[in-house]
């Protein structure tokens, strides 16, 4: 069974403006290189089915749909501000197409008609149910998982690999037991939005499943993977969910102009393939994966093309060289490798014993917040 993938055309133009860091062509650079790393036709690829206003209503409020569609500035709602620009209407129209491309990837997999499903141009993780918020105008993923809820599902996890926090997504599921979000990105006290603590952890009646790794500016692959690796298949063991979706923002890499972390696209593929291996060993295979932030056009394709792959399960060939027109398509500068030349080689592996002996100070933190509330022990 092939994994799916969707995509059309209004997939491929949501862009805030030409000078606006959420510009045109993020989608359809990683899918000419996708194909030209033959990785597309890994996976069936089908259209979204068109969208409707009920399923923008699963998360979204009547009044900020209308105003979305106005055109006009609204404070109240998020429009209108430096960050999120007034839309026409056919901007609004390919943001509910990607909405609808999210929800056809999770009911298809949620129905059993293919283990893993991919959206490139969902993952925008920060839109607030009555506000545009972080570029974002309608949390696909939010959406995607309630409909999971209201079609049965009782444990989804959703992990957001974003360079910022899931803050959209950890809010419209704060105080739902159902739903385990873990999000790991740059700490709050150095980046937008300024939220995802460690000791934000859910509302009262959900306790410890919101997840926050929270690292600090510069963190690199080694510690990035480290800190992923010692908190994310620690709670899904426990937590058993029925379905993974995962967000993959590309702004996590070195390169990316809005936000600091030191990534390589090789520790974020080893990263993607964990995931991967999560899903099949906690979720029964189930995993739905989105694209999301990522701001370096040349980074954010080849980062693209490696979750492809991961989703795929295909290698990565780091040092694959990228097509003779690449500087031309996205600009210097450009990678003239898949991979990022002189990346740091995997995170050596460490046992459990020896995580919880050379733990971190995030790790020491987000462990000690969440995990006595899954019957886990802190790392020391």
């Amino acid at each position: 069974m092939k994994p799916l993938l969707l995509l059309d055309d209004a997939l491929y133009g949501y862009n805030l403006g030409d000078t606006h860091p959420m510009g045109a062509d993020r989608v359809r650079l990683a899918v000419e290189l996708a194909d030209y790393f033959d990785i597309l036709s890994e996976f069936d690829v089908e259209v979204p089915p068109e969208p409707t206003r009920s399923l923008l209503e699963l998360v979204h409020t009547p009044g900020y749909i209308e105003a979305l569609l106005t055109g006009e500035p609204s404070l109240e709602h998020g429009i209108g501000v430096a960050d999120n620009p007034v839309v026409n209407p056919v901007m609004t129209s390919i943001g509910a197409h990607i909405v609808s491309a999210t929800v056809a990837a999770a009911d298809a997999v949620w129905n059993g008609e293919r283990k893993r499903a991919i959206n490139i141009a969902g993952g925008l993780h920060h839109a607030h149910a009555n506000k545009m918020h972080g570029f974002c105008m309608y949390n696909d993923a939010g959406i995607a998982i309630r409909r999971l809820l209201d079609h049965g599902a009782t444990r989804v996890a959703y992990i957001d690999v974003d360079a910022h926090h899931g803050d959209g997504v950890e809010q419209e599921f704060w105080d739902d037991p159902r739903v385990l979000t873990i999000s790991i990105h740059e700490s709050g006290l150095y980046l937008f939005p300024g939220t995802g603590f460690a000791h934000d952890i859910g509302g009262p009646s959900a306790l410890g499943t919101a997840v926050n790794i929270a690292l600090d500016r510069d963190t690199g692959d080694a510690e990035w993977l480290r800190a992923s690796h010692s908190i994310i298949p620690q709670l899904l063991k426990v937590f058993r969910p029925e379905i993974i979706i995962s967000q993959h923002g590309a702004d996590p890499h070195f390169s990316d102009p809005l936000a600091d972390l030191s990534l390589s696209v090789d520790a974020l593929y080893r990263a993607y393939s964990s995931i991967g291996r999560w899903a099949d060993r906690y979720a029964s295979g189930r995993w739905v994966a989105l694209g999301g932030g990522g701001y370096q056009r040349d980074s954010v394709a080849r980062i693209w093309v490696a979750l492809l792959a991961a989703v795929a399960g295909v290698p990565f060939e780091a040092a694959a060289p990228m097509p003779h027109n690449w500087s031309r398509r996205v600009g210097a500068p450009c990678s003239v490798t898949w991979g990022d030349p002189g990346a740091a080689g995997p995170m050596r592996d460490l046992s459990l014993d020896q995580i919880m002996h050379s733990a971190s100070p995030t790790m020491k933190a987000t462990s000690k917040a969440v995990f006595p509330y899954w019957g886990l022990q802190p790392y020391l």
